[in-house]
């Protein structure tokens, strides 16, 4: 199994002991501090792994956002990261995410060279002090499921394996919150 650390860093970087936070990238659900913080970083990325970044950059993504009137607030970072994602695999890398159960997105860019694309599944065994590192657009091991229970309006959150399903789950309360095939019954509102 390839360790995250050879993935990310760069020979020189793990020479000096720099740690895969040193080169982690955080942005909130909502977006980058300012236009470009994102594409930067990436970019930086692919110059340590002695790569030219050309077309890393999200001017198109801010450009169809301007036009779009269904982007509502949080997608414009998942259509940066979706943007990135595919311009990574061409330069040979690739981005992914560590999944810290949060509303933060914690971006690394792995050089993954000329592997296939099937190969890159093994990003989904990585983890990053504890907890698993994944290449964006690959289901997660794990999925967040939350919600108010419609009755007591208790908020209630499960983390399930990708794998399990709520099936005739019920609120403390008695309230029947997913029916036997694990869809939320009709007056059950998911957060997103």
């Amino acid at each position: 199994m390839t360790d995250l650390e050879d993935l990310v860093l760069t020979p020189g970087e793990r020479a000096k002991g720099v740690r895969v936070d040193g080169v982690m990238f955080r942005m909130d659900w909502t977006g980058e501090d300012y236009p470009g913080h994102l594409a930067a970083f990436v970019a930086g990325r692919v110059r340590a792994f002695g790569a030219e970044p050309t077309d890393v950059d999200t001017n198109v993504v801010y450009r169809a956002a301007e036009v779009d009137p269904s982007l509502r607030r949080g997608d414009f970072p998942v259509r940066q990261l979706d943007h990135l994602s595919c311009v990574l695999a061409n330069l040979g890398c690739t981005l992914a995410v560590r999944d810290s159960g949060t509303d933060t997105y914690e971006v690394l860019v792995a050089l993954t060279g000329e592997r296939e694309l099937t190969e890159l599944t093994e990003l989904t065994e990585l983890t990053h002090e504890g907890l698993p590192v994944r290449a964006w657009g690959s289901e997660p091991d794990e999925t967040l499921v939350s919600l108010n229970c419609p009755n007591c309006s208790e908020m209630l959150v499960w983390e399930l394996p990708a794998t399990e399903i709520l099936a005739d789950e019920r609120c403390d309360c008695g309230a029947a919150l997913f029916d036997d095939g694990g869809r939320p019954m009709p007056s059950v509102t998911l957060h997103d």
